[in-house]
């Protein structure tokens, strides 16, 4: 078997690690002390990042921040951060934050030190230049983007497209679990599903699926499947909390080298159109995506219902995921979140152009397949 593993060259896992940032910046990054650090308005107000800002600042380090990042951030929020550190003259870009600032850093951190204009970047290997160095750091266990090649770019009104490079790995990926403590069962329950379709889907992606990122598929999926209950009903549990960053990790790692397929492909026209967080519109459409998959990979996930210790069967593994769905109290059909019967047409026309990632899914998505994965969860 041939096939190709990359990651980022170093991974920090400490709880209150992000306090100690400047001595990682500096034992890497040595005289560079301009940094620009991406995140958002809320948790700059909610001083989630006050101690990662005192520990540059109290260090020698100048820090622009930026906190205009909002969800699914378009392609003006990242050109408008990317001229902010430009005008800064940032040498180092963090962000701190979900896959939105994550994502937004990547892009920021190219940008800010290249000519080459963001659209010529959209697709697989398009980046060109050369970045900033780069730290991310997650507040949610979720989407894993500190350990992956991607960005997410929201385009016009309903859009959205990906910036896939290696260029884009992180120099570091800081895992603090602080960072995610006390957040709302929601928020938990949404991203902590996210991470868990990273792994499933990793595990049945059909062209690059390999030996190590179905070993860290099965990891990160165990890892979840026990914590996620656990950390919903208690946010302040700090071991379960850590856990399910690792675990996010681990899922993130795995589709970074076998790429996610369909339920993502569904679920990105939901973040766009509905502006429903990513995590939620995952949750929403797997269990029907799952069924549609499951005469082809029927025992790929017989195996992963094994992995979380049910009887290896797809179909209990399905049903599984359903109850821990409805176990968190998050929304489960389309209608929860605004969509009505008539704007489906639409979201299968959007998810069916997402060649990049349906070319993955083990079962061929069509245009009427999508119309009715959707249509099952209205």
């Amino acid at each position: 078997m041939a096939f190709e593993f990359r990651t980022v060259p170093t991974i920090h896992v400490e709880m209150h690690g992000a306090s100690k940032i400047a001595s990682l910046l500096t034992d890497r990054f040595f005289e560079r002390r301009r940094v620009f650090l991406v995140t958002d308005q809320v948790l700059l107000d909610l001083g989630v990042i006050d101690d990662a800002i005192a520990d540059l600042e109290s260090n020698g380090f100048d820090v622009c921040v930026y906190s205009d990042v909002v969800p699914d951030p378009s392609d003006d929020v990242i050109r408008s951060a990317a001229l902010r550190a430009k005008q800064f003259a940032a040498n180092v870009v963090i962000g701190i934050g979900g896959g939105s600032s994550m994502d937004t850093a990547k892009l920021v951190a190219v940008l800010a030190n290249s000519d080459q204009a963001l659209e010529t970047m959209y697709g697989v290997n398009a980046v060109t230049g050369a970045r900033l160095p780069l730290a991310l750091v997650p507040t949610t266990a979720g989407t894993g983007s500190e350990v992956t090649p991607i960005s997410v770019v929201t385009v016009g009104e309903t859009t959205k497209m990906g910036v896939s490079s290696p260029v884009l790995y992180p120099d570091i990926a800081i895992l603090d679990a602080s960072l995610t403590l006390g957040l709302p069962a929601s928020t938990t329950a949404a991203t902590g599903i996210d991470a868990m379709v990273h792994a499933i889907e990793a595990y049945t992606s059909r062209l690059k699926k390999n030996p190590i990122s179905d070993q860290l598929a099965c990891m990160a999926l165990k890892a979840l499947h026990a914590n996620i209950e656990r950390v919903c009903t208690d946010g302040n549990d700090t071991e379960a909390r850590e856990a399910m960053l690792l675990a996010s990790m681990q899922a993130g790692q795995a589709f970074a080298n076998a790429p996610v397929a369909a339920v993502h492909a569904l679920a990105y026209p939901l973040g766009a159109t509905f502006h429903v967080a990513h995590g939620l519109s995952n949750s929403l459409v797997l269990p029907s995506v799952l069924a549609y998959n499951c005469d082809v990979a029927s025992d790929a996930y017989a195996e992963l219902a094994g992995v979380i210790g049910l009887p290896t069967s797809a179909a209990a593994f399905v049903d599984e995921l359903v109850r821990v769905a409805e176990s968190t109290g998050i929304e489960r059909q389309l209608g929860q979140v605004g969509v009505a019967e008539d704007d489906l047409p639409q979201l299968a026309a959007d998810a069916i152009k997402i060649e990049r990632l349906l070319v993955n899914n083990p079962k061929e998505m069509t245009y009427d397949a999508a119309l009715a994965c959707y249509q099952a969860v209205l």
